[in-house]
């Protein structure tokens, strides 16, 4: 039975990562034929496609009451995206950073991580509950109230990313348009694969999670989060090799508030999440990371090789005291 549900988890994640890369794909042809910008589809329909799999687990987990995995999943795909993604991609090659990114983008990114910790769990925090409490004791909520104050902040995010893109266009170059037909099959068969790849993976990682004994927060922040977080570490550490590493800080910020923004939100407007203490813990890891992280960018604005190769160990690191706690 457990080797049927790895097999699903598999078919899952496969579904979700051709289902994001045919809906980017039929998005932005679409979005070149009605004149759109380039940058303001790379900000937007981009974005949306590749944190589309954490998007649907996490929808696909909120909507079956599977709690843990929603929010665990948004944790854990930060703090790949942080650890993995960017250390791997400068082990390979050292990792510009935009001056946008450094005063824009990473700052937001640390201070939503934090208010959301303190949203969450501020009662446990402050009363020093959560040090006597146990990883599975519920320490607070992310309730409807902060998942709409989250898509606030995420829709006058865009919003400003659309104001700045415009008020300082790029050149846009000449492409072979494809034709409608063509763009509305790509989004609509890509999003069919998104949902029903988002439902599978939910449902088998449930049922791996129940047999191997494991909870839904340890899965959702390990396997799921590893899952969901593939369409960035591809594209990334391909860029890395052929050395166009400038867009990989920009991808993993991006991703992250996406991911905090628009699908923790839109996942705890839906169904408020319940936050136990292992979450708390882990997000005040990512909390410590971004910084961490944050500091390593805003040295000489670049990621270098050593600093690639602490991050990958912090990662494994990460990865054991979420096994062992």
């Amino acid at each position: 039975m457990i080797l049927l549900n790895v097999l699903l988890l598999f078919i899952g994640f496969a579904a979700l990562i051709k289902g994001a890369d045919w809906f980017v794909d039929g998005s932005s042809a679409l979005a070149k034929n009605f004149k759109v910008p380039g940058v303001i589809i790379g900000l937007t329909i981009v974005a949306l496609g590749t944190s589309a799999p954490e998007l649907a687990v996490s929808i696909s987990a909120a909507v079956q009451g599977s709690n843990e995995i929603a929010l665990s999943n948004v944790v854990g795909s930060n703090l790949f995206n942080l650890l993995c993604v960017l250390g791997i991609c400068a082990f390979i090659h050292v990792v510009p950073v935009d001056q946008a990114i450094l005063k824009r983008d990473f700052p937001l990114s640390i201070a939503v991580t934090v208010m959301v910790l303190l949203m969450t769990s501020f009662k446990s925090i402050s009363s020093g509950a959560f040090l006597r409490e146990r990883m599975d004791g519920i320490a607070g909520n992310v309730n409807r109230v902060t998942g709409m104050a989250l898509l606030v902040i995420f829709v006058v995010y865009i919003a400003y990313l659309i104001y700045d893109a415009r008020k300082h266009p790029e050149k846009e170059e000449a492409e072979e348009m494809i034709p409608l037909w063509k763009c509305f099959l790509l989004i609509i068969v890509g999003l069919a694969l998104i949902i029903g790849g988002g439902q599978a993976v939910v449902y088998s990682a449930k049922e791996i999670a129940r047999t191997l004994g494991m909870s839904e927060t340890l899965i959702g922040l390990t396997v799921v989060a590893v899952g969901t977080s593939l369409p960035e570490l591809v594209t990334s550490v391909v860029a890395a090799k052929k050395g166009e590493t400038g867009l990989a800080v920009g991808n993993v910020v991006g991703s992250n508030l996406f991911n905090l923004l628009f699908i923790l939100g839109t996942s705890s407007a839906i169904h408020p999440i319940a936050v136990n203490m292992a979450s708390v813990y882990d997000m005040m890891i990512l909390a410590v990371i971004s910084i961490v992280t944050y500091v390593f960018a805003l040295s000489q604005k670049s990621i270098k090789r050593t600093e690639g190769i602490v991050l990958i160990l912090l990662y494994i690191a990460d990865v054991i005291y979420a096994i062992v706690r």
